[in-house]
């Protein structure tokens, strides 16, 4: 990885594997236009030109660079002291500590790990989200894929929630891209057929009677007429530029797949680090625009995450690792409800890290599966260590600071179940591995 110390913070990202071609996703710095260096911050606060050299490529791919310079394939060590200035920059206080103790721990050098530390206590606070690279030519990009009009297959899987599911259905009667067709693979007990009658779209409709989401998504693909897939969630909400704004990101930037953002409070603003263009790191099936030809290049999506957690992410990092490119995109943002009712709620886990109750696995299987068979063991455990201690509080205090903290005392009190809880899922997931992956091909 680009630096060292990413593996204890960063352990499952995308980036952190190189390619199939052998090439990472940063860029070498002297190859990239002069606009785009301009636009970088040069840090002299470094101690070697190498660690100034990789700040200078993470800001680039941070900042939303998304051009075909030549990457790095292989990276060399920085001094420790440049290491924790990194992560200083990146990373909240509390991340650079975690990262010391588990330094310490392992048998690191104390007095050097301290030192290197202490070194590093001024460094300045990056705030490279207010400074995205510019995307000249997007607001009066005249798209000539939008005007050969090709066919869109939107994908919509739904399961008891005829309620939501009609207003998703109202969004696209309103859409301005008028040629697309809308496959929902309708999963609902009881089926209500008749719900469908006064739709002023082309739906193609499939009752499936077994719960599962996978498989409602590879058999929509597989009967599925156009050559782009638009994959949404029975629950959201878009504006009427919508199909619209991820075609014109396809053509853009000459990319294989449009990553939508989403909002979960109407009228709320996109998160900061979506709020620009940049290479995604992520695939959400509930709003993502893909080539149909990336599907017959690596498949469909893998059913070892039925009923689970992570199958998007899953072929999200197979489309990286086979160099297609994923840029998220702003413009095409959907409302997402997240109802309490239906869905993934009822078919299994929706939480992938918050058990049901005690003796449940912890995380689900699926997410040590996708971790074990991409990254490897002691990845898997580095990311248990992160992700594990602040699931012990509920999911509405996910994002409050101060109870992520209680969480991490309350595992140590609970340090025998929790453990529990993480055994059996390890287990299961090598029995997921021992199986392996079941990704059939799209003729």
């Amino acid at each position: 990885m680009i630096f060292n110390f990413l593996k204890y913070l960063q352990p499952t990202h995308y980036f952190q594997l190189y390619r199939k071609n052998g090439g990472s996703i940063f860029p070498i710095v002297e190859k990239l236009p002069g606009e785009i260096q301009d636009q970088l911050d040069w840090d002299s606060t470094f101690k070697s030109e190498l660690a100034r050299q990789y700040d200078l490529s993470w800001q680039a791919i941070q900042k939303g660079y998304t051009g075909n310079a030549e990457t790095y394939r292989i990276f060399e060590k920085v001094p420790v002291e440049d290491e924790y200035r990194f992560i200083r920059k990146y990373f909240h206080s509390v991340w650079v500590f975690y990262v010391l103790m588990l330094r310490l721990l392992s048998f690191k050098n104390p007095l050097h790990e301290i030192r290197a530390w202490r070194k590093s206590r001024n460094t300045k606070k990056s705030d490279f989200l207010h400074s995205p690279i510019k995307q000249e030519g997007w607001e009066n990009f005249h798209s000539t894929l939008i005007v050969k009009n090709p066919l869109v297959s939107i994908v919509i899987p739904t399961l008891n929630r005829y309620e939501y599911l009609k207003d998703v259905l109202f969004d696209l009667e309103l859409q301005d891209y008028k040629n697309f067709e809308v496959i929902i693979v309708d999963q609902s007990q009881p089926f209500q057929k008749d719900f469908y009658a006064d739709f002023k779209l082309d739906i193609q409709l499939i009752h499936q009677e077994e719960r599962a989401l996978w498989l409602a998504r590879n058999r929509a693909i597989e009967i599925s007429k156009g050559e782009y897939l638009l994959l949404f969630d029975d629950d959201s909400r878009v504006d009427p530029d919508w199909i619209t704004n991820h075609l014109k990101c396809l053509h853009f930037f000459k990319a294989d797949i449009s990553a939508g953002v989403s909002i979960s409070t109407l009228g709320a603003e996109v998160p900061a680090n979506y709020s620009f263009f940049n290479i995604s790191s992520q695939l959400d099936t509930g709003n993502v625009l893909i080539k149909k030809d990336v599907f017959r290049q690596i498949g469909l999506f893998d059913r070892q995450f039925e009923k689970q957690r992570m199958g998007d992410g899953e072929f999200g990092l197979r489309a990286y690792l086979n160099n297609f490119r994923n840029i998220s995109n702003p413009y095409a943002k959907r409302l997402h409800l997240k109802v309490g009712s239906g869905g993934l709620r009822e078919m299994g886990s929706w939480d992938a890290f918050r058990p049901k109750n005690l003796f449940a696995p912890r995380p689900i299987p699926s997410v040590l599966y996708f971790f074990r068979k991409y990254f490897g063991t002691k990845r898997a455990l580095l990311a248990l260590l992160k992700t594990v201690p602040p699931s012990v509080v509920p999911y509405r205090y996910k994002k409050n600071k101060k109870m992520l903290v209680l969480g991490i005392f309350i595992s140590l009190l609970l340090f025998p179940f929790v453990l529990l809880q993480v055994t059996i899922s390890w287990r299961l997931a090598t029995r997921k591995l021992e199986e392996g992956e079941k990704i059939e091909r799209l003729e």
